[in-house]
């Protein structure tokens, strides 16, 4: 089932079975929609060097490596610029199969045919041997709907599989990385010098299609002149302006209120449902994905439970569903009414 017949399929089960718990809301900007700081009434102008610097400062990383990160409109936009050009060195392209249908729809769109990896119940990483041929993993710390940073165990995997072959590179999709700095993880893959990492302020900052910054590597160069070719509007970027520096505190508030929407629906699930959470998804912040190994069918059917099918994600051979916090019946009001 994939994203849009399953917002159609739950919005025939919850008219038809009131007393269903919701826990298929998908859409982080309705849920939170209250928290989005509002955009600036000024005309001045912004410059994209300062506001690379800005966030450079904000993730702890050098301000030397401002001739490195891109600013552009968000990790759509990203990977909309750096796909094509994974296609002109003809890079084998390695997908998540079970993380976001836009990854495929992008590289399709440039005409790159990818393969594929899992990455529930937990991350399998390709296992084909190495040649002459450019070779890109895209990854995603933390991931959804894993729910989870990557583990020490498992960044070390990727590392190791970066050193099979000089012509191997990553891509980081770091978009609910709410927290600064980056993680631990995600640091010690930047170190590698073999990562592009994606960042936009599309979930800690509730802006998508906005701002965000491509962090290329000293490999990637040729990479600069298409983004500088192809930048936000002045008035993306003067909002980009307003939330870095008069709105710094509202990733850790939406971390806040998320942790708690969380807590309001463990509270209600059933204690067998509530076993299956790992428990890396429930500590991890921001996070809004908990992954369960029980069938979406299963959870409506005997639980009274509405779950996300994992299919919504892409194909996948997991069995499991994934439950998420972003319901009204998670929200401060119905919280405060129990």
């Amino acid at each position: 089932m994939r994203f849009g017949e399953f917002q159609e399929f739950r919005r025939r089960r919850l008219s038809a079975q009131p007393a269903l718990l919701d826990a298929a809301e998908t859409n982080v900007y309705r849920a939170l929609a209250p928290m989005r700081p509002e955009p600036p009434a000024g005309t001045s102008p912004v410059h994209r060097c300062d506001l690379a610097r800005a966030w450079l400062r904000r993730f702890e990383l050098p301000e030397e490596w401002s001739g490195h990160a891109m600013v552009c409109r968000g990790v759509r936009h990203g990977l909309g610029v750096v796909f094509p050009w994974l296609r002109t060195v003809q890079a084998r392209l390695w997908l998540p199969g079970d993380v976001y249908p836009v990854y495929l729809e992008l590289a399709r769109a440039a005409g790159l045919a990818p393969a594929f990896y899992p990455t529930l119940p937990t991350p399998t990483l390709p296992r084909s041997a190495a040649d002459h041929r450019p070779e890109c993993l895209l990854l995603a710390n933390p991931s959804k709907p894993l729910g989870r940073y990557l583990s020490d165990a498992e960044c070390a995997a990727v590392v190791s599989w970066l050193r099979e072959s000089p012509h191997r590179r990553l891509l980081i999709d770091s978009v609910y990385d709410l927290g600064a700095p980056f993680a631990a993880g995600t640091r010690r893959l930047l170190d590698t010098g073999r990562a592009i990492l994606l960042h936009s302020v599309a979930k800690g900052w509730l802006w998508p299609r906005t701002f965000g910054v491509v962090l290329l590597g000293p490999a990637q160069a040729g990479l600069a002149e298409a983004f500088r070719g192809d930048p936000p509007t002045p008035a993306q970027l003067r909002l980009a302006d307003r939330l870095l520096t008069e709105h710094g505190d509202v990733p850790r508030r939406v971390v806040g209120e998320l942790a708690a929407r969380a807590e309001r629906m463990c509270e209600r699930l059933p204690d067998d449902v509530l076993r299956e959470i790992p428990a890396a998804s429930r500590t991890c912040p921001g996070n809004y994905f908990f992954p369960v190994a029980i069938p979406a069918e299963t959870l409506r059917r005997e639980c009274g439970v509405l779950a996300v099918p994992v299919s919504v994600f892409g194909e996948s051979n997991w069995s499991g569903s994934i439950l998420t916090s972003l319901a009204d019946a998670f929200g401060p009001t119905s919280g405060a009414a129990r």
